[in-house]
């Protein structure tokens, strides 16, 4: 930076600021700067031209009092005036003002972007920094649009000085941060790589800032930047501090350009070239013995700056997960900052053992420092350190630790920070449910927890017990039995009440048999909790009551008579009134075959995916919970350890009290796209649903069609696998197969597997059509690079127009974007678009292929007509190369409304009363294209004897009636 020279000491500014500071009370600093606005204000509209120092002076009182929290309403133009000085000083508050006062939206854009301009062609290295700094400040959208083609090309050219190329580089980064359409990729792409290799270390880390983010935009543009990365890393911590003098920072050889690269590297996966692989290996490799060696320096500075490249080094390897050695040396130098004093240490140790949990080269290693673990839990001072302490022994968990974890978790959740006891009870109801030994234990734990932390024990954890207990018929008796003694209790939380009402009202007759039990007991103990519970726990009983009397009918009378009791029948709860009045009725006039049918054991749930591993992922945030399944991945992502059944878990619905007489049907966690699309299938209905009551039924969902509606295990794994979403990715492939759905619907998904799902909803209208397409991100990892594009091929491409919006090239776990595709019909078609999705998952890259279901028959619009008109129209249709006619076997069951309901979404309208023979369909309609419209006749004969159908189309144009039949009959 040029000196300044002593002239430029602006005294004035000086004794403003001073008078300013010397003011005693508030009025008297608006006074004295109302006094020195005025003054600027007519030095500003004199006649007199005011020379560049003055207009510096002014303009630097402005900002200072605009810092100070007052408004400025005046003073740009000035501030643009100083652009176009040819002093340093003068073009330096131009800047400085314009940078913090002028608004993106100003008019003077223009004219500060034709200063810009002159500077950035000035050739003058320190006009072109101010330039490039104002830009990246301001970093507006119109900057971006003027500057965003010349940056590159200043940042690239060979004269270009080393502190430009800085500046140029951090400028492109900002403007990529928030207009990353407008940022060109071009030939630059190419050559800003070789800025690794540059001289200067301060262009080389403004460029790894920038190639990072870009990498992570597009991955394949910046590939060749791998080998440059490692190479400069390797010069970098194989030198002496001595080598990289004006980049040692505390003995430590520049640090900040170390962790750059490291993250760089993090953007791909482990080179495939042998070399390279291992030369990077041994990088890694030195920074872990690097850490290993005695401090150089007793200052933090020095160990902040080490461990900072030594933590992403950890990083790195975790991200690979292909080196054992490294793996495990990792896990063991990060065992050593468990206990050191550094408090941020042990949080960063802690945070990065639980990544290293989920692999399997590593989960040993990580298990070897359980008692430390524990011993942070129980000593740790910071709740966060605790925290991820408790996150640690989550991931570390498996069959043959699990009961000493989670008798840990059990007794720090006693003095646990009320903040996190929620998410302690999730993650104990989790593991004791997938590490079960046996199911008794389960129970014991679950009641022993909700004792514990009532207050915290949601609706999942509880109906996770009850699902558990009914669907195993060896556990119901203990589940009764211990119940019934937890239940004792002077003080029972409202959640033990819930489960003891259900469980005693289901299985109470397991333990009838014993006299300290008996029905008249079981019935007393439940209702000496009544009066203190909330009004859904009051009608849970209420059900138990009911149950009772099919159980017991020796209690039929002390029930009768509580729920004829007035506080029953004229409860002010209409809710508990309505019971209580079907109840008594019911059990007064049914028969005892009808109560046994009516009041049966609840059937097994069917098995779904766990709402209490839902829970947590919403809560915690599913991009921080770590991989918990005991199929530890490799890096391919394939599993091992296949003893453990994976079968999708259950859950229940989130209100339990909705169904009078029943305990509620289960109903899955909603995924993505829920609310926005109906699957247009029936739900199965429920077992015993024989009352007039007001039965709540859970609306159908995604999961429900794909849930795995088996049986549980009863193999060496006891307890059904809730961690689907960590098992191994199948390999991204092509994908028809939902493909036929989509001929009489707009509406569903079209795709899904392990990492993604797809879902598309439709409209059109004549020749036109736009579809939504809803990308969701099933896993816990960011999508990176995500992008898509639409196919045609070479005879489709003329006949359909497809424009697709640009859509977010990152997803969030757990998260859902949505892109819009316009369609145009120009003529009829055959084929259909394809739709390629491609992104980056785990350092992978994903490609997958997926036949849009766009068909000719969406851009039919129907068509009423009488009789008359049809059968004068089917006549004027009689050329055979008119009419396409097919017979075939029915696939499906021959319904009468499922198949006026498949006519309907296949876009033609239905005419009643055309065809002699009622039980044939008749249909009309038009297709719409760009250059024609086609008119359509059809006529639909199903035989219910032969199981047969015949579909006749007459069209003004044969292939049009050829591509409608292949369509239609696939159908039926």
């Amino acid at each position: 930076m040029p000196a300044v020279s002593k002239g430029d000491g602006m005294r004035g500014l000086a004794v403003f600021i001073s008078d300013i500071r010397n003011c005693k009370s508030k009025e008297s600093e608006v006074k004295r700067i109302n006094k020195e606005l005025a003054n600027i204000r007519s030095k500003f509209k004199g006649d007199k031209a005011l020379d560049g120092y003055s207009k510096k002076k002014y303009v630097c009182k402005l900002l200072f009092i605009f810092l100070l929290g007052h408004d400025i309403d005046f003073g740009h133009m000035e501030a643009v005036n100083l652009l176009s000085s040819n002093k340093y000083t003068e073009k330096q508050i131009g800047y400085l003002f314009i940078s913090v006062l002028v608004n993106s939206n100003s008019d003077l854009i223009r004219l500060i972007n034709n200063a810009i301009k002159n500077d950035l062609a000035s050739r003058n290295s320190t006009f072109m920094n101010l330039a490039l700094h104002c830009i990246a400040n301001v970093g507006s959208r119109e900057m971006a649009e003027a500057f965003a083609s010349e940056i590159p090309r200043i940042l690239v050219a060979g004269d270009t000085m080393d502190s430009v190329k800085q500046s140029a580089a951090l400028c492109l980064l900002r403007l990529n941060r928030t207009s990353p359409d407008l940022v060109p990729m071009g030939e630059w792409t190419a050559r800003v790589v070789h800025l690794l290799n540059d001289q200067h270390l301060g262009v080389v880390t403004a460029a790894t800032s920038l190639i990072t983010t870009l990498a992570q935009k597009s991955p394949d543009d910046f590939k060749t930047s791998v080998s440059l990365a490692v190479a400069r890393l390797s010069r970098i911590v194989t030198s002496a501090s001595i080598d990289l003098q004006d980049y040692t920072y505390y003995f430590v050889a520049a640090p900040w350009l170390s962790v750059k690269l490291l993250r760089l590297l993090q953007c791909y996966p482990p080179p495939e070239d042998t070399s390279l692989r291992s030369r990077l290996t041994e990088c890694l490799e030195t920074i872990l013995n690097k850490a290993q060696e005695p401090p150089k320096s007793k200052k933090v500075q020095h160990s902040n700056a080490k461990n900072a490249v030594l933590f992403e080094a950890i990083a790195l390897i975790i991200h690979h997960d292909s080196e054992p050695n490294l793996l495990v040396r990792a896990c063991n130098q990060l065992g050593q900052f468990l206990q050191h004093r550094e408090t941020n240490l042990r949080y960063l140790a802690l945070e990065s053992m639980c990544t290293l949990a989920s692999s399997e080269f590593s989960h040993e290693a990580v298990k070897t420092h359980i008692e430390t673990v524990i011993n942070a839990l129980k000593t740790e001072r910071d709740v966060s350190v605790r925290q991820r302490a408790v996150d640690l022994l989550y991931a570390m968990c498996d069959r043959s630790n699990s009961k000493q974890i989670v008798a840990e978790m059990l007794s720090y959740l006693e003095t646990a920070d009320y903040s996190i006891r929620e998410e302690i009870v999730l993650k104990v109801a989790i593991l004791a449910e997938k590490y079960a030994v046996d199911y008794t234990w389960y129970v014991d734990t679950i009641l022993n927890l909700i004792r514990i932390a009532g207050d915290y024990v949601s609706e999942e954890v509880w109906y996770r017990v009850i699902q558990i207990v009914i669907n195993r018929d060896d556990v119901q008796g203990y589940a009764a039995k211990t119940v019934f003694e937890a239940l004792q209790a002077p003080a029972c939380h409202e959640n033990l009440v819930k489960v003891g009402g259900y469980i005693l009202g289901e299985f109470g007759n397991l333990i009838a048999g014993d006299p300290r039990s008996s029905p008249l007991v079981q019935f007393n103990l439940l209702h000496s909790k009544f009066h203190l519970c909330s009004v859904p726990t009051r009608a849970l009983l209420l059900s138990a009551y009911i149950k009772f009397i099919n159980l017991f009918p020796e209690v039929k009378g002390t029930i009768q008579d509580v729920l004829r009791s007035d506080s029953q029948l004229r409860n002010a709860d209409v809710e508990l009134q309505q019971r209580a009045v079907e109840y008594l009725r019911l059990s007064c006039i049914a028969s005892t075959d009808i109560l046994a049918t009516v009041l049966e054991e609840m059937p097994p749930f069917p098995e779904r995916e766990s709402s209490i591993l839902a829970k947590l992922k919403k809560k915690k945030g599913s991009s921080k919970l770590p991989d918990m399944d005991d199929s530890r991945k490799n890096v391919n992502g394939s599993t091992e350890h296949a003893e453990d059944a994976e079968v999708a878990s259950k859950s229940l619905p989130s209100r339990y009290s909705a169904p009078l007489l029943f305990f509620s049907v289960p109903q899955p966690p909603q995924f993505l796209l829920e609310e926005l699309i109906s699957t247009d299938r029936p739900h199965p209905s429920s077992s015993a649903t024989m009352l007039p009551t007001r039965t709540m039924v859970p609306s159908h969902t995604f999961t429900d069609d794909l849930s795995v509606n088996s049986a549980p295990s009863s193999g060496a794994s006891l307890l059904v696998d809730v961690f689907s979403d960590f098992s191994s990715a199948a390999p991204t492939e092509g994908s028809d197969e939902h493909f036929p759905r989509f001929v009489c619907k707009n509406n569903g998904i079209i795709y899904e597997n392990q990492l993604l799902q797809i879902g598309l909803k439709s409209e059109y209208r004549q020749n036109l059509g736009r579809m939504y397409v809803f990308y969701g991100n099933k896993t816990s990892t960011q999508f990176l690079s995500f992008s898509t594009s639409v196919s045609s091929n070479n005879v489709l491409g003329p006949q359909l127009n497809v424009q697709e919006k640009p859509v977010d090239p990152l997803i969030e776990a757990g998260a859902q974007v949505q892109q819009i595709l316009n369609i145009e019909c120009v003529s009829d078609f055959s084929d259909a678009p394809i739709l390629n999705i491609q992104f980056r998952y785990g350092g992978t890259l994903q490609n997958i292929a997926v036949k849009l279901p766009v068909m000719l028959n969406k851009f039919f619009q129907p068509t009423e007509m009488t009789s008359q008109d049809f059968f004068q129209r089917w006549k004027q249709l009689g050329a055979p190369q008119q009419e396409v006619q097919k017979i075939f076997k029915a696939k499906n069951q021959m319904d009468t409304d499922v198949s006026k309901a498949k006519l309907l979404g296949f876009g033609v309208a239905l005419l009643d009363g055309v065809d002699p023979n009622p039980a044939n369909f008749v249909g009309a309609g038009i297709i719409h294209t760009k250059t024609t419209q086609v008119g359509c006749l059809l006529r639909l004969e199903p035989n219910t004897q032969a199981q047969m159908y015949r579909l006749t189309l007459r069209t003004s144009k044969e292939s049009v009636s050829q591509r409608l039949v292949e369509l239609l009959s696939e159908q039926f």
